[in-house]
């Protein structure tokens, strides 16, 4: 298996360097992970629209995407129809895992409190590392994604503590493939306390109520 890692220095932050310590003391993290083709600079342009409580990262995705993107990265390969290989998945999370890792030893007590959020591929990822560290994360946002096809170890603990997930897509989104959309809503509704909502007309993208909507949701599982 490769070993990836996340690049600390393209990291996309809603607070300065020199104060980022203190305010990870006392605010939770709310983590973005980009779709693939995008970058760290996609939806850490959302933060006027979520919660000012939360700091905000949004990491970069390990891999290059390929051609036909340009300047563009992922989680994973698109080798196979949405979904990883196992090994694949694994090196992801397992990237994500160490860079919150050498950032919480950067934090006095260490990080508290972590949301995951993602869309697309990265809706996948948040629940992929879910699935690993079910202890460690308070709750998943996962905006037009969905659940990776595979085992994974914290599936067990999941299942009896159903942390808050929420779900928003379209239910005609092009783009995210009628087995994948299945699959995660059989597994859902079983390893998770879910909040499930539609927007019908915004197809493979996020709306101004789906915001709207994370953010009441982000406001009741980690308040201020």
């Amino acid at each position: 298996m490769s070993v990836l890692t996340i690049d600390d220095a393209v990291v996309r932050w809603s607070v300065p360097e020199h104060s980022r310590a203190a305010e990870l003391r006392v605010r939770p993290l709310l983590v973005l992970m980009h779709g693939y083709g995008s970058f760290e600079g996609d939806l850490i342009n959302l933060r006027e629209h979520l919660p000012p409580h939360f700091v905000l990262a949004a990491p970069r995705g390990p891999l290059e995407a390929p051609a036909p993107v340009v300047d563009g990265y992922a989680w994973f390969s698109m080798k196979r129809p949405g979904d990883p290989s196992s090994e694949e998945g694994e090196a992801a999370v397992t990237a994500l895992l160490g860079w919150l890792d050498r950032l919480a030893v950067t934090v006095e007590g260490g990080l508290s409190r972590v949301i995951l959020m993602g869309f697309s591929q990265g809706g996948a990822m948040a629940l992929q590392a879910l699935r690993t560290q079910p202890e460690r994360f308070v709750a998943a946002v996962n905006c037009s994604g969905y659940v990776i096809d595979t085992d994974m170890p914290g599936d067990k603990a999941l299942s009896m503590t159903r942390p808050p997930v929420f779900w928003g897509r379209d239910a005609e989104d092009p783009v995210i493939t009628p087995d994948a959309i299945s699959r995660t809503q059989k597994w859902l509704p079983d390893y998770s306390t879910l909040t499930a909502e539609l927007y019908p007309g915004i197809q493979h993208s996020i709306s101004a109520p789906e915001l709207a909507d994370i953010s009441d949701f982000l406001n009741r599982v980690c308040p201020e």
